[in-house]
């Protein structure tokens, strides 16, 4: 259980998004519809890690905790289940070796449900820290931009274009949840003896109904044998002056007007939750994981 003493507020968009990306990641990694902000995978991997340890993300994108894992002088492993964006996380590995990265980093096209099958078995026991995000869908990701007379033109919302309905983000939450919970099962099998796993996920809106994925993914991790330590804030807002800076997007912002608008006192979302997990020791009580 949770207590008022395992809360942490991080600031992790003291920057945008793209400012935290420009040069350290390739043009193509934008187009991605669910970057995780390099500051919240770079946080983690100092946090919970020591230099030479192994850091893994089962579903790595375009390579963001790799890349910082790496430039942290960590070992980093990706697996991405669409060969697009494996393509472009293995690119912005190289491209960080370039720029310095002394850390190992490779990525693995695969399907992370099957995560222990995809892996060698020399690596169960070895990963130090997991930190990855479960998709949200298409009703929360993507670009867009305004078009003279044709209102909003939307584009990158989709995973695989939409076509493939096998993937993660097209589930409904109970469905999304049981993948979920096998991916965190292979976690906790490469995991070594308290070995921590850090998940980002925040609650949405679909049709005005709350969809609670941050309790979805506790229980998973409860059901894959991982012990819940943590819940911590990763800041989506600058701070400024002791002040909150939003930076919603157009969806965001779209939401919360129609919202408003109804009588319904929908406030931005400036945040995304952080929950830690973790693989309980061998030898000794469980406990919370490294501060």
């Amino acid at each position: 259980m949770f207590t008022g003493e395992d809360l942490s507020v991080w600031a992790t968009a003291q920057s945008t998004g793209p400012v935290q990306r420009r040069g350290r990641y390739l043009p193509q990694s934008i187009k991605h519809p669910a970057r995780m902000l390099p500051a919240i995978a770079e946080h983690a991997v100092h946090a919970y890690t020591r230099p030479g340890e192994l850091v893994l993300d089962p579903m790595c994108g375009i390579g963001t905790t790799i890349v910082e894992a790496i430039h942290a002088g960590r070992d980093g492993i990706g697996v991405e289940y669409e060969s697009r964006w494996s393509d472009i996380a293995d690119a912005n590995v190289a491209h960080a070796h370039t720029q310095g990265a002394t850390g190992r980093g490779s990525i693995i096209r695969g399907d992370a449900t099957r995560l222990t099958s995809l892996l060698p078995a020399a690596l169960q026991g070895q990963v130090a820290l997991v930190v990855t995000s479960p998709p949200y869908g298409p009703t929360v990701h993507g670009s867009v931009r305004p078009e003279a007379g044709a209102g909003i033109h939307k584009s990158n919302g989709a995973y695989n274009d939409g076509a493939d309905k096998g993937n993660l983000a097209y589930r409904d939450l109970a469905g999304l949840t049981d993948g979920f919970t096998q991916i965190l099962t292979g976690c906790a099998a490469l995991l070594k003896p308290g070995g921590v796993v850090v998940v980002t996920a925040r609650p949405w809106r679909k049709k005005g109904e709350l969809v609670d994925l941050p309790s979805a993914v506790i229980a998973a991790g409860t059901a894959a044998g991982l012990v819940p330590v943590e819940r911590a804030v990763a800041l989506l807002a600058a701070v400024r002056g002791g002040r909150l800076v939003a930076r919603p997007s157009f969806f965001q912002l779209s939401s919360v007007r129609k919202a408003r608008a109804a009588g319904v006192p929908m406030h931005l979302i400036a945040h995304e939750d952080v929950l830690v997990l973790r693989k309980p020791p061998t030898a000794e009580p469980t406990g919370r994981g490294r501060p």
